[in-house]
């Protein structure tokens, strides 16, 4: 189906939107500064040096035409003070250029540096996130904006100072030209107006193209991902979907190319119109200087200065304009990423949060417990009453969709129910820390994240901080049946994982999910979850790693998802779920007596293998 076609006008920002951007400008530097002050401040020293640099060689350049016409009229030659002047000149141009390249290198590295350190912000402040935060799409674009134009914020760096520069530049240059001609300011008012006109009439209008497109651009993110990625492959190529991807690709960034077209042609005709209203009025100026020149009110010397002058100025003013213009621009990404890092995700309470018991008494219960997405009316799960007592395996079973993650994403912390409460050792969770809360389990998901990164440091995600305890991790393979994936490696400990990385090596999803098991193992937590975590072992495998993981678990609580009823039947006992709620709990045995939905479903899985 045709997607329907976008417009960014009714979310345009007006210039006194891009205007107001500014504020944030002061907490920019402060930040840039803070990355590496030495620099910063070298570098704010040389852009003062540079910028009055042009007025005192303008000047030389007057001084010399001069020096040349008095010496072609002279009877006697003195040129002792011409190449004085000359050589004056010849040094500032060396000193100027080695300025540039010394203003260009500090900003190259500041800029790096500061992007370096935006990036660690925008990591270190999505850790704050819950989960549902980053499962609803306008929250994600607010994310998205905030990570966007990193290297923009380097380019705002940059402009910024340059048009600190430019100031300086400018007043010099003003200070020259009145010094000989105060009414050719008028002129020089004229032949800027009509830029300063067209950036205020296009201010904003890229960011709001941008802005609006937010969710589209991630879209076509996502359809390049998965147009060209090893992830994708199979499916791309057996079900023949290259054409449809790239098609889809093609008709969305056509309609987003047609909105930038139009902006852009937009921008250049009026800019083009506006130009030459403002050349119109700089070649008056220019004729002006020309005709006192011959009229003798000037001299040669006075046109060159007077003539560059009125040049730069009025270049340098276009340029201040159109780069103020950029700065409100990218200001606004600005504002975006300061919006999300000033966004507190915590909870808003003065209550003192208690410390979590160094062991768990009587165990977690949850009381009437319900929970659905915001702006959503229908309810994931509700009306859930059970304990879940120390030291106990608990199996939780039910049909795709009847809530048996989100009642563990819930017990993590990565939600809070919409209504109920759940308790530890007969105290809400709420009122323990939510980061030392969660440090209290050790969780392999299904779709657990398979780093690509070495073997060592996949296992040691569990307990990164023990990274270099090898003795841990040699345990934590052995316990998971990884040590014979270790075995089978070339590089051992040290091999890469996956394709995306040079001598990287993928691994079958078995050898994954044992090396994913591994990392629980790392973490000696008082509370174990298994969501799903051997659906692609083998029989033989699944049941050994079920009887270690029982083994190895005694004495410490733990939560089994599965769909295979062979293995959560060792579990203490067992919670089936459907549509949300809890149909019944009970042991193997008490469930297979109560003949209803668990009964039912370990029959038909029973049936499968006879």
């Amino acid at each position: 189906m045709p997607r329907p076609k976008k417009s960014f006008e009714t979310n345009n920002i007006n210039f006194r939107e891009s205007f107001a951007s500014l504020k944030f400008v002061p907490r920019f530097f402060k930040e840039i500064r803070r990355v590496n002050p030495m620099l910063f401040y070298a570098n704010v020293i040389g852009r003062i040096l540079n910028a009055v640099l042009p007025v005192v060689m303008l000047w030389l350049g007057k001084l010399i035409i001069d020096e040349v016409v008095a010496q072609m009229a002279a009877k006697t030659k003195d040129l002792d003070h011409l190449w004085i002047l000359v050589g004056a000149e010849f040094l500032l141009a060396i000193f100027s250029d080695l300025l540039s390249r010394g203003i260009s290198l500090s900003d190259a590295l500041l800029g790096d540096q500061y992007s370096i350190d935006t990036s660690v912000k925008i990591i270190r402040k999505t850790s704050e996130l819950n989960l549902a935060h980053l499962e609803d799409s306008e929250f994600y674009d607010k994310l998205e904006r905030a990570r966007q134009q990193t290297t923009g914020r380097v380019g705002l760096m940059s402009n910024i100072l340059t048009q600190g520069e430019d100031i300086i530049v400018i007043i010099s240059l003003l200070a020259g030209v009145v010094a000989f001609e105060p009414w050719l300011i008028l002129l020089l008012v004229v032949s800027i107006i009509p830029t300063i006109i067209n950036e205020i009439k296009f201010s904003g209008t890229s960011y709001s193209l941008a802005r609006s497109w937010t969710q589209e651009r991630r879209e076509l993110d996502y359809l390049r991902y998965a147009g060209a990625s090893d992830v994708t492959a199979k499916e791309v190529k057996l079900f023949g979907l290259s054409e449809y991807l790239a098609n889809r690709f093609k008709g969305l960034s056509d309609q987003y190319y047609l909105q930038s077209k139009r902006l852009a042609k937009q921008r250049a005709g009026w800019g083009s119109f506006f130009n030459v209203i403002g050349t119109v009025a700089y070649y008056g100026a220019y004729i002006f200087i020309v005709f006192q020149t011959v009229a003798g009110v000037f001299s040669l010397g006075d046109l060159t200065f007077l003539s560059g002058s009125f040049n730069r100025l009025r270049s340098k003013l276009q340029g201040f304009f159109t780069r103020f213009t950029q700065i409100t621009e990218s200001a606004l990404y600005l504002q975006d990423y300061f919006d999300f890092l000033d966004m507190s995700f915590t909870e808003d309470t003065e209550e003192k949060k208690l410390p979590l018991p160094e062991k768990i008494q009587k165990g977690f219960e949850f009381k009437n417990v319900g929970f659905k997405y915001p702006k959503s009316a229908k309810w994931v799960v509700r009306n859930i009453n059970f304990e879940l007592k120390a030291g106990e395996k608990m199996a939780f079973v039910g049909e795709n969709g009847a809530g048996k993650t989100t009642l563990i994403k819930l017990l993590l912390r990565f939600y809070e129910p919409t209504e109920g409460e759940i308790l530890l050792d007969d105290v809400s969770i709420k009122r323990f820390d939510q980061a030392a809360y969660q440090q209290y389990f050790g969780v392999i998901f299904q779709d657990f994240v398979k780093f690509e990164l070495t073997l060592k440091e996949n296992i040691a995600m569990g307990e990164i901080d023990e990274i270099d305890n090898q003795e841990r991790i040699d345990s934590a393979a052995e316990k998971s049946l990884a040590r014979e994936v270790v075995s089978d490696l070339p590089l051992g400990y040290s091999q890469p994982l996956g394709k995306r990385f040079k001598h990287g090596k993928d691994l079958s999803g078995g050898q994954w999910q044992k090396i994913a098991i591994a990392r629980a193992y790392m973490k000696d937590a008082e509370v174990l979850i298994l969501d799903e975590p051997t659906s692609a072992l083998d029989a033989r495998a699944e049941t050994e790693a079920f009887q270690r993981f029982i083994e190895l678990t005694e004495g410490k609580t733990a939560v089994i998802i599965s769909h295979r009823f062979s293995t959560v039947r060792i579990a203490d006992r067992i919670m089936v779920l459907k549509n949300g709620s809890v149909l019944e709990i009970g042991t193997h045995q008490e469930l297979m007596k109560n003949d209803k939905l668990y009964a039912e479903l370990f029959r038909l899985q029973a049936s499968g293998y006879q």
